[in-house]
């Protein structure tokens, strides 16, 4: 979290979650949000998170909420080879093309968060339309559209039965117009942006 990004806290942070979770590393650690009014630098973080890769206490490093600006700045930090991916806000009313094509031209692979836009892309007419013809549910073909872009998608659900059918969406195959209809909703909807942790979009 942001107030364990400083050099004295982040790894001594990791470690205290690695006990938790009683395990010796993970696969994947993430900056969830950069320093409010970067009251840490991005590179002292990244760098630290570098060390801690370095001591095996994670496999991967990561970025999530990050803009261009954010991105070029980590990328100097630690090189783009060390930061697994950037877990962002991506769903059919938020297609963030500008900061998606940034990161996958500088070798970035996108993680796509909150893709179902908190059920609101599930009532969408256009997406219940498509739906029909390859006779999925709302959410397989939104999270077969993600996957279609090249993303890794990260959706939650509560229910045992949703967790299942979310799974069968890698089965779908979206047609040339399946894509374009669904290219038609961005409307730049963006649905978590807290006071306060958010950086200055792009």
């Amino acid at each position: 979290w942001v107030e364990n990004l400083s050099k004295d806290k982040l790894i001594p942070s990791l470690k205290q979650s690695l006990s938790d979770l009683q395990t010796d590393y993970v696969d994947l650690t993430l900056v969830h949000w950069p320093s409010p009014n970067d009251a840490v630098s991005v590179k002292e973080f990244m760098q630290e998170l570098l060390a801690a890769k370095k001591m095996g206490l994670t496999r991967e490093i990561g970025i999530s909420n990050f803009t261009i600006p954010l991105m070029e700045q980590a990328i100097a930090a630690v090189g783009v080879e060390n930061i697994a991916t950037n877990q962002i806000e991506l769903s059919p009313y938020l297609q963030n093309h500008k900061v998606v094509n940034w990161a996958k031209q500088h070798g970035i692979h996108i993680t796509s968060y909150m893709t179902l836009a908190y059920g609101k892309a599930l009532k969408d007419e256009t997406i219940q339309t498509i739906a029909k013809k390859h006779n999925a549910t709302p959410a397989q073909i939104i999270l077969a559209w993600a996957m279609n872009e090249g993303y890794s998608v990260i959706p939650s659900s509560t229910k045992r039965e949703n967790l299942a059918s979310n799974l069968l969406s890698v089965n779908i195959k979206l047609d040339s117009e399946d894509k374009q209809a669904i290219a038609k909703l961005d409307c730049h909807d963006r649905l978590v942006s807290p006071e306060g942790l958010a950086p200055h979009w792009d």
